[in-house]
């Protein structure tokens, strides 16, 4: 393989319409960017419902769409899809099967749900050109443990569902803190039987010591420090790094993805055990690894030659008419960043597109539903965008220039745009 191979990943798509009728030169721009690269990647956020029917499993928050979305994915240049997120399980186990079905029949290179927990785990391959591709794609919750895909047993049928990377969430507390959430059980003479009752699938373990204790359904372990942890069962860790190094070791170029909501106070923060996943996957014999959960962008990172996506934020993002928690402009901008690896998978540049869905008029107003594609940032938005991004991944170690510079190390990344801030 000596020819130079091109990725454009972007944030993800929560798509309700059928935009293959938008026309415009800003649009056109964007799908001209997907459409050159040898492969293009972004997250379904969304479930299909299509001839295997199924219900609301939520109340709230609830995602479906037609399959002509997937025709839209196509006509924009999309060929890659990660199905793992928490809104694949919104029709249940049919809609995973008609999602399955929908993207099988256009030809998608897919994972992250399947009709078992084994099927729901393997790694999607296809192959483009002379580049065999591998997608790895999993969800970390939280999530209800119906949500998630199941083998079958002697007992039980198999579980269509999405694919699980386990983990738990403990909070570390003072001793005051303990003390006080200890005296709120006993005032309420709370008891393992109580807890019994209002016991959940996917509720924490029995505590492991009398320093942890089961608060409603929270582990909280007493500390000097108070913390929020986000444990990641070795297990289930050890198993996605299996299918990684599986693909791998077939020789694919091999995406790692992973979706979830655990995410810090600050939504544009990394989350320590994501950089710490990351690498694994990466050590593991992934190219790169991409992430999606909190709608905004977060920092890159270059780890061992390997692009790392900590959170791309929103490519598409659909609501109704009516939902008014979306304000913040953090939602609304994004990036394309469309990655060149040499013929032996070694990374040569990334490419900066900054975007923002509806265009730039629309982030003072209210109207969300009327954001439906995105556009080009302009060159003074497209600036501060890039250089707030790349003040907050120096953390990484990776240097972002925001220049005309055509020489591009691994630890360097490139803009897309004439930098020059408009006056």
């Amino acid at each position: 393989m000596s020819s130079s191979f091109t990725i454009a990943l972007t944030g993800q798509s929560l798509i309700y319409h059928d935009l293959r009728h938008v026309s415009g030169g800003e649009f056109a721009a964007i799908k001209e960017l997907i459409q050159n690269a040898d492969v293009s990647f972004t997250n379904l956020e969304t479930t299909i419902l299509g001839r295997h029917g199924g219900w609301p499993m939520k109340g709230a928050y609830f995602q479906c769409s037609p399959s002509v979305v997937l025709d839209s994915l196509k006509d924009i240049g999309f060929s890659a899809l990660a199905l793992s997120n928490n809104h694949a399980f919104d029709l249940g186990p049919a809609g995973v099967l008609s999602t399955l079905e929908e993207v099988d029949q256009r030809e998608f290179l897919h994972a992250g749900i399947g009709v078992d927990a084994s099927d729901a785990s393997k790694a999607g391959i296809k192959q483009f050109g002379k580049r065999k591709v591998a997608l790895v794609s999993m969800d970390a919750g939280p999530g209800p443990a119906i949500m998630y895909a199941d083998n079958a047993t002697d007992t039980r049928p198999a579980r269509p569902g999405v694919n699980k990377l386990d983990v738990s969430r403990v909070f570390e507390v003072d001793d005051k803190k303990f003390a006080n959430l200890r005296a709120i059980q006993e005032m309420f003479l709370s008891n393992a039987m109580e807890r019994g009752n209002y016991a959940q699938p996917n509720d924490p373990r029995e505590p492991a010591s009398s320093d942890e204790i089961d608060f409603y359904g929270t582990i909280f372990r007493r500390s000097p420090e108070n913390c929020r942890r986000i444990i990641l069962d070795e297990e289930s860790l050890q198993s996605q790094l299996a299918a990684i190094r599986k693909a791998s070791s077939a020789g694919a170029f091999v995406i790692s993805y992973l979706h979830h909501h655990h995410w810090e106070p600050d939504w544009r923060e990394v989350p320590g055990w994501v950089q710490s996943f990351a690498r694994s996957c990466i050590d593991a014999g992934a190219n790169a690894f991409a992430s999606h959960g909190a709608p905004v962008l977060q920092p890159i990172e270059v780890y061992r030659g390997a692009p790392i996506f900590y959170g791309l934020g929103n490519f598409l993002f659909h609501l109704p008419e009516g939902e008014d928690e979306w304000s913040s402009p953090d939602i609304w901008k994004s990036i394309v960043a469309t990655c060149s690896f040499d013929g032996k998978n070694h990374l040569q540049s990334i490419d900066l597109t900054p975007i923002v869905i509806g265009g730039e008029q629309q982030l003072s107003s209210n109207n969300y539903h009327e954001r439906i594609v995105p556009v080009p940032a302009s060159k003074g938005l497209a600036y501060s965008m890039l250089e707030d991004l790349s003040r907050r991944s120096q953390k990484y170690g990776t240097r972002i220039v925001v220049e005309d510079a055509r020489v591009i190390l691994p630890n360097r990344i490139r803009r897309s745009f004439d930098a020059t801030p408009s006056t």
